[in-house]
């Protein structure tokens, strides 16, 4: 059992593509953002979301103590925080693919590109109390709501749109356009419908098509190729790891997982379901064995590298804040700012007061205003407290 639906979160949004080349995975959130940009800080980003060893409570000094000491991760704060916390339902918020990938058409030229889906029933949110109040009576509500409507026939649904950008314009960004905690403008690279996704029908065996599904990034068909993106680098490795470790060491023999014949070099093992009888498991042979699709290698080109490899931090340069700054100024109206507020001081409010002060500096460099109102907001609950 987790926790109930209506929590503020961040929610997933996976979609596996069952193609004429093989599978392609887009695993990503419901925010076009995310809180690190570096693979490397994933596993500490997870510690401090688990409950403490000694009170076995949600901690929010671990929260506020990493948020705090990583400027980047103040963009995806102020989403996090805002209404979009808490979607009405799943059939009511957008999907994103988050990181940066890359095309390769058939003349063998290089793109960078961004997934989008946006939700055709429009967006909804629930306000906080509201959402409180369901997670008491029902904890599975947006479950039940997605379930329900697809079984009365209202299927929902989601237009697929990419951004496009060349290496060129790549080159020339003012800000890196492989750091996954910031967004492409739309107004310099706008949104290219594609298609559309429809879901129009629920599982008819819920663990067997769901529980069991494995989605990795690592999974692309020829023509998409990954980026130089750094959370993107780490998780073409990890989620394969994740699904041996969770369904064995064969997961991608699993009907939802594999919905063609396999022809690989792999054979036997626990979890085998096809060994692939006495076709051989060793390349290359005279045997017929399987071959690698011609077109990955014609579709990724020779990419000229200059420049110096090395690591670096930027977790508090003011770059961090300019797109934040954008999303609060220009993009927020004020009732949505004076919500968003709330909500931070929600859970700011159980931080000590040295965290407190490092957040109203963090969220200052973003609007004064906004440091401000926490700080107020603050300073309220304690006077009320001490009365």
């Amino acid at each position: 059992m987790g926790y109930p639906d209506t929590v503020r979160d961040v929610r997933g949004f996976a979609v596996k593509f069952y193609t004429e080349d093989g599978i392609w995975d887009l695993v990503g959130n419901n925010t076009p953002i995310f809180f690190i940009k570096d693979a490397a800080l994933f596993p500490s980003f997870i510690h401090i979301l688990k409950r403490n060893p000694v009170t076995h409570l949600r901690d929010a000094d671990m929260f506020w103590d990493m948020m705090t000491l990583r400027a980047e991760t103040t963009h995806q704060n102020l989403i996090f925080f805002s209404d979009r916390g808490i979607p009405a339902s799943y059939r009511n918020m957008h999907g994103y693919g988050s990181d940066t990938f890359a095309f390769v058409n058939e003349y063998g030229k290089f793109f960078y590109c961004k997934f989008h889906y946006l939700t055709n029933q429009g967006i909804r949110n629930l306000p906080p109390n509201e959402a409180t109040n369901i997670a008491g009576n029902d904890p599975d509500y947006l479950i039940r709501d997605l379930y329900n409507e697809i079984e009365k026939g209202n299927y929902p649904s989601w237009s697929f749109y990419v951004q496009i950008m060349t290496p060129e314009q790549a080159a020339a960004s003012p800000y890196d356009p492989f750091d996954v905690t910031k967004v492409w403008l739309h107004a310099e690279y706008p949104l290219i419908p594609v298609g559309r996704l429809v879901l129009n029908r629920n599982p008819k065996n819920y663990f067997a098509e769901v529980e069991q599904i494995a989605f990795d990034v690592a999974h692309l068909i020829p023509g998409i190729e990954p980026s130089p993106d750094r959370m993107l680098q780490g998780r073409l490795y990890s989620y394969g790891d994740t699904h041996r470790h969770r369904l064995g060491p064969n997961p991608t023999q699993l009907p939802v997982n594999s919905p063609f014949k396999l022809h690989t070099y792999t054979r036997d093992g626990y979890g085998t379901i096809n060994s692939q009888g006495g076709a051989p498991n060793y390349h290359p042979n005279s045997f017929q064995g399987p071959v690698s699709d011609a077109r990955a290698n014609a579709l990724s080109p020779a990419l000229p590298l200059v420049g110096v490899a090395k690591r670096t931090d930027n977790a508090q340069d003011d770059t961090n804040y300019v797109q934040a700054r954008i999303l609060y100024q220009r993009v927020l109206t004020q009732e949505e700012r004076e919500r968003l507020m709330d909500n931070i001081v929600m859970m700011l409010k159980l931080a000590n007061t040295v965290l407190q002060e490092r957040a109203i500096s963090n969220f200052s460099n973003v609007d004064e205003s906004l440091g401000t109102g926490i700080r107020n907001r603050l300073r309220a609950i304690q006077t009320h407290a001490e009365l």
